[in-house]
């Protein structure tokens, strides 16, 4: 190595021998003035010295100060202040040698609506609805799931405010004995909210409050000869009862976040059990990036700083939370956490009944998901190895790409470009993109403007494929040719995956550009299984993009659509016509009369709705 690409020597001593011993946030920096490490320490003089002794044991922090360039701290008053400064530094920095974690989606939740007629549904993201929420649920199939059950226990809607405005008529839900129609006044408003009642004490766990008043009133419609009425409320029950036979994790804890870590073969799972209404209401596995020989106590802090304290997440947050057995509870960490959010939080690992039935759940799914993480790797490198082989790659596959295009009879193209590396998917590389400005229908114009979207920055990004897929035949990959036609030897490897007769997997014909040879593989190769799941992803992925694009264009009113027609005057329209139809069937007159409505804009909007 010559000298001038010799990494300059960080002064230790010299930085030392001014360092206070007050408490703080040290922030360590490479040659290139990125933050690689943020730590926080009691005594500052004390913990940044112990990084430079003759004889450190760790590997991490021996890699860790070889790199180290320069240095700085930020004091602070006490320890629990350094806490949550070094927890703000981790989230703003992303350090490589710091513990992070990469999942920052918020947690779904059950709203019932405070409307006249309340409606029960899906709900993520911030609480502007005005209602109430019941959760955090695990992930969106559990609140999707407790809804289906929810609707076979409470006749209550939970189709969307549109849908119900509309309705002169009961809809199929209501004769399937799953919603009493309040929409078409086929309820009173008393017998609506009588269900409503109930499915909110079911809500908040107290079924057996539920069943003991479903009892009653069953009784009390039998003495008054209302037979029917009591048959319903007798099948209530018997649901109910099925429900409780069915919940085989029970217990007396009302709240409670409990925790397991598993690790092994480079990896870290943290396993987080949801303990709400005196049961267990789901479970969810993290992964964190963790660097090597990072102790359990360490992973544990920096995944309870960054779980609880995330300001993206709107989950809500237990009183009491149970540590894996062999972690000591940290008192600082606490104190921070309960100054934090508002309310007092107890870590705790030396736990009695139910919590420490839990607590070994806890452990027992973490293990399981660590061993299912690493055989999922260790499935995908032998996949990924296979290929190389199939291709002749002179080198390990980095990095394949899949395009796929998805459209209805030509409306609302997306195409999308997922990525895979050697451990599978990496989803938070996958992209969408909206394809307008061609002919509705054509697939190789999409592809030609999806490859140049994706691509024409890319050289400098330095983020290119060693393999790209298209997921069509010789006409989609001809495209993905004439793109990268003049790119030389940066070009990817392009493979076609044409669909084989009637789409059976194991049918696909692979083209290889350039020669457009087909690639012959067995249907159990490993290789074809590999590119079988790529391509499944890529049109997932692409589908779930159209349906949402085309969700969108059905909700949205056509007056959006119209030059000159912002939201208040869209609103102003609206309230003073009665409704969109009415608007569609107004004179040109009629929506001058509209205040702060124009004649000329008025002939826009009444001839913008005759040329549909």
């Amino acid at each position: 190595m010559t000298e001038g690409n010799q990494q300059k020597q960080f002064d230790s001593d010299s930085f030392l021998r001014h360092l206070t011993h007050q408490p703080g946030v040290y922030r360590m920096y490479d040659e290139s003035g990125d933050v690689i490490y943020v730590g926080k320490a009691k005594d500052l003089r004390k913990r940044v010295s112990s990084y430079f002794r003759d004889k450190v044991d760790r590997m991490k922090t021996q890699v860790l100060v070889k790199q180290i360039a320069s240095m700085d701290v930020t004091v602070t008053n006490t320890e629990a202040e350094a806490l949550i400064l070094e927890n703000s530094f981790i989230k703003k920095y992303r350090p490589r040698y710091n513990v992070l974690l990469r999942d920052d989606k918020s947690y779904p939740y059950i709203i019932l609506t405070a409307h006249e007629h309340p409606r029960l549904g899906f709900h993520r993201g911030a609480r502007r609805t005005k209602g109430e929420y019941f959760g955090p649920f695990p992930n969106g199939s559990a609140v999707r799931e407790s809804l289906n059950l929810l609707q076979k226990l409470f006749p209550i809607r939970q189709c969307d405010d549109t849908y119900y405005r509309a309705r002169t008529r009961p809809c199929l839900q209501h004769q399937l004995k799953r919603c009493l129609a309040p929409c078409v006044n086929v309820c009173t408003d008393e017998e609506y909210g009588e269900q409503v009642a109930l499915a909110r004490q079911f809500l908040q766990g107290k079924n057996q409050q539920v069943i003991d008043e479903l009892m009653a009133k069953m009784e009390q419609a039998s003495e008054n000869l209302d037979f029917e009425r009591a048959a319903r409320f007798r099948d209530q029950i018997a649901a109910l009862r099925k429900t409780q036979e069915r919940n085989s994790v029970t217990g007396s804890q009302q709240e409670l976040d409990v925790i397991g870590l598993a690790r092994g073969n480079g990896m870290t799972t943290v396993q987080m059990l949801f303990i709400r209404d005196n049961h267990l209401q789901g479970s969810r596995s993290y992964f964190p990036k963790v660097p090597t020989d990072t102790p359990d106590d360490e992973v544990l802090r920096a995944f309870l700083l960054q779980f609880y304290l995330s300001d993206t997440t709107g989950r809500k947050i237990p009183r009491e939370v149970v540590l894996p057995v062999d972690i000591k509870p940290d008192n600082v960490l606490a104190e921070v956490m309960s100054d934090a959010l508002s309310q007092p939080v107890k870590l705790q690992s030396s736990v009695r009944g139910d919590k420490r039935q839990y607590q070994s759940l806890a452990q027992k799914n973490a293990v399981n998901a660590l061993e299912s993480r690493l055989n999922q790797q260790s499935t995908m490198n032998r996949r990924t190895q296979a290929l190389q082989q199939v291709l002749d790659f002179g080198v390990p596959i980095q990095r394949m790409e899949c395009f796929d295009i998805s459209h209805t009879m030509g409306q609302q193209t997306v195409a999308s470009c997922v990525v895979f590396d050697q451990n599978g998917p990496k989803k938070s590389d996958y992209r969408r993109y909206n394809i307008t400005g061609i002919t509705p229908g054509d697939d190789y114009a999409a592809m030609s403007k999806a490859l140049a979207k994706r691509y024409d920055n890319a050289k400098e990004q330095g983020n290119l494929p060693d393999i790209l897929f298209i997921d069509g035949g010789k006409g989609q990959l001809a495209q993905a040719e004439n793109y990268f036609s003049d790119w030389g030897k940066e070009a990817p490897v392009l493979i076609g995956v044409a669909k084989g007769e009637s789409r059976k997997p194991g049918l696909e014909t692979l083209i290889m550009a350039g020669s457009h040879e087909t690639i012959p593989l067995s249907k159990d190769a490993s290789a074809l299984h590999l590119i079988q799941h790529i391509r499944d992803e890529s049109h997932r992925f692409a589908i779930t993009g159209h349906r949402q694009k085309r969700a969108k264009v059905k909700k949205t009113s056509t007056l959006e659509q119209i030059e000159g027609v912002g939201a208040k005057r869209r609103q102003a329209i609206l309230k003073n016509l009665g409704g969109l139809q009415e608007v569609k069937n107004a004179s040109i007159e009629k929506l001058a009369s509209v205040p702060g409505i124009s004649q000329s804009l008025a002939e826009k909007i009444y001839y913008s709705f005759r040329d549909e």
